[in-house]
């Protein structure tokens, strides 16, 4: 009984640095005119990879809360209703199915290098689905314009966070004992 209550608080202690580590790479960006580039999905994959479906997506859903209730979490240390409801906040709610997708592959198939990349591939085309979609919706840009805006310049920068959150997957995984 006193070891699955240590585990689960050491969970819920891991999801919450998980958050606040989010929230710091949010910060770490380059501006861009539309769209940020920033270090939050290297966050992201990492805590859904780690963390594994349930604590990882709710490590992510707590970020979104975070912003949501005015604590200036998001990129360029944004916050609020307006951010995550504007033009990238799909981008943002699309990080939560991200980490479901990654701790959900991982929790399977394990967090060895190779499984993580694949997952975190996966979860980034669905966050990218997601976001891109919604800012669809949001600007009125057509398909290509939005590509173009949201997408084709993030990919270098995305496959390397892959690799590093990939790389550091496992081994993180081993000290958290989770």
């Amino acid at each position: 009984m006193a070891q699955s209550r240590r585990l689960s608080a050491a969970a819920i202690v891991s999801c919450a640095l998980f958050a606040a580590l989010t929230a710091v790479c949010s910060q770490i960006q380059i501006p861009l005119p539309m769209v940020p580039m920033n270090l939050a999905l290297f966050a992201v994959h990492l805590c859904g990879a780690v963390l594994g479906p349930v604590y990882g997506t709710l490590s992510i859903i707590v970020y979104v809360l975070l912003g949501l209730c005015g604590l200036p979490v998001f990129a360029g240390f944004g916050a609020g209703a307006g951010v995550l409801f504007g033009s990238t906040g799909g981008y943002v709610l699309g990080y939560i199915l991200d980490a479901l997708i990654v701790g959900m592959i991982t929790r399977k198939w394990g967090a060895s290098t190779k499984v993580c990349c694949v997952s975190m591939g996966l979860g980034l085309v669905i966050c990218y689905t997601f976001g891109t979609v919604w800012f669809m919706v949001i600007t009125g840009n057509p398909l290509w314009a939005s590509l173009m805006i949201c997408v084709f310049p993030f990919l270098i920068g995305d496959a390397a966070k892959i690799l590093l959150a990939a790389s550091l997957a496992a081994r993180l995984k081993r000290v958290l004992y989770l």
